[in-house]
């Protein structure tokens, strides 16, 4: 199992984003597919299967296309055939996709845990050769490192992300309320929106890793920055008494009606209409979502005027609010069986390029790759969350992330029961311990 990079290394990537960054004053169409047209003559098609539709990653997808129209622009005897799908049902494409052989020639992956399966099945090309020349320079330090296995890189991050709290200022400010910035503010602002009937939280904990954003918050600021990712790299154990404190304190809040109803059966894309049709005050979600809040034209801009975000609060005067869940996003695979490998490493090294320009002005998001943005207008929003990331003392990596397949389904399955009040948080920390301990 691969073990999560050392904090030095993430505090190397927020180094080098502070570096880089400095004088910038930031699926409901489950199953879709982009056809740009088919093979003619000679054509080499490269078969891209990314996650971000329409209807929910706007800005994402048009880059997307973009970037593709672009890339066959420049090479007219390559074709590039989409297919789009939602976060989860891309994720369980891919487990079929892969005991079949059958990847797509590039595709999207996260880093550390979750890619390690399909590098021992041989299934994704090592990258070092499309790194050379160059490209490796061009993104924040530590965030290729975290695509790497054996000295060999099997990814190409594109997205860089903490987790803020989103929240709707409009709500706040029709039930009187501030900013919290200590845990019983936070439960105080919880309790006066459900008692005046407004649905605390947005939570869609159908695809669980939305509920672990809680829980890993809550590990943190009980416990410290360290103490999770050492259960989990098996320096320290899930038994810890900060982190069944953390379970606890998920169950308080699921008592205190402190999220919308329905939460376990719903999906982050349900969730994420509640607070956008300020059906909720709050939302809890990396800072891939910032063009929801700044440059989606689709948004209404009342709403977009309405967002704010906030650090998760100090528990008890413990923990620190510069301390943040989140780490590189998703970035590129190429498959190993692939029979068009030299076009679609060359694509994919085009797209990382390409999005890396794009992706600050075109949609707002926090690219992998290093971009000086001084000289770039940017929404305000995007800006605090970049403050907020050069500040950062600590970025934990997501802890599906960080965990072996095998372990991660444990752990978002535990998840989802504790939410459901179906485990204690003693049971809920065991049966993860016993998970971690039996791949030692």
């Amino acid at each position: 199992m691969l073990k999560k990079k050392t904090v030095a290394l993430w505090f190397s990537m927020l180094a080098a984003v502070l570096l880089v960054l400095a004088g910038c004053s930031n699926g409901d169409e489950e199953g879709a597919s982009g056809d740009n047209g088919g093979d003619s003559g000679d054509k080499k098609t490269i078969e891209f299967m990314h996650l971000w539709p329409e209807g929910s990653s706007k800005d994402h997808f048009e880059i997307v296309n973009k970037i593709v129209d672009q890339y066959e622009s420049d090479n007219p005897d390559v074709k590039v055939e989409l297919e789009i799908l939602g976060n989860e049902q891309y994720k369980e494409k891919l487990k079929v996709l892969s005991s079949s052989g059958k990847l797509p020639d590039v595709g999207m992956t996260w880093a550390a845990g979750f890619l390690t399966p399909y590098v021992d099945g041989n299934l994704f090309a090592p990258l070092n050769d499309v790194l050379e020349g160059g490209l490796q320079d061009k993104f924040v330090s530590g965030t290729t490192e975290a695509y790497a296995i054996d000295g060999k890189t099997y990814g190409l991050p594109l997205e860089l992300n903490i987790a803020p709290i989103f929240y709707n200022k409009a709500i706040f400010e029709e039930n009187g309320l501030e900013v919290p910035k200590t845990y019983d503010e936070f439960k105080n602002v919880v309790k006066t929106l459900a008692d005046n009937g407004v649905a605390p939280i947005a939570l869609g904990n159908k695809d669980r890793w939305t509920g672990s954003l809680w829980y890993m918050y809550l590990a943190d600021r009980i416990g410290g920055a360290e103490t999770l990712t050492n259960a989990i790299n098996r320096s320290g154990s899930f038994e810890d008494p900060a982190l069944v404190k953390a379970a606890e304190e998920i169950q308080n809040l699921v008592d205190l009606g402190a999220f919308n109803e329905g939460y376990n059966a719903l999906s982050d894309q349900e969730a994420k209409s509640l607070f956008m049709n300020g059906q909720a005050a709050m939302y809890l979600i990396g800072s891939w979502d910032l063009p929801n809040y700044t440059t989606n034209e689709d948004v209404p801009q009342e709403f977009r005027d309405s967002v704010g975000f906030f650090n998760f609060p100090t528990v008890d005067g413990q923990g620190d609010p510069n301390s943040w869940v989140g780490g590189p996003g998703v970035g590129l695979f190429v498959a190993e069986n692939s029979d068009v490998k030299a076009e679609a490493k060359d694509f994919a090294k085009f797209f990382v390029e390409q999005w890396g320009q794009q992706a600050v002005t075109d949609a707002g998001v926090i690219p992998a790759t290093k971009v000086d943005t001084s000289a770039v207008d940017l929404p305000q929003m995007y800006i605090d969350v970049l403050d907020q990331l050069n500040n950062a003392t600590n970025i934990t990596l997501f802890a599906d992330v960080q965990m072996s397949p095998e372990v991660a389904q444990v752990h978002l399955d535990a998840i989802q029961t504790l939410f459901g009040g179906e485990m204690t948080p003693e049971e809920f920390a065991k049966v993860q311990e016993e998970a971690l301990a039996a791949e030692e």
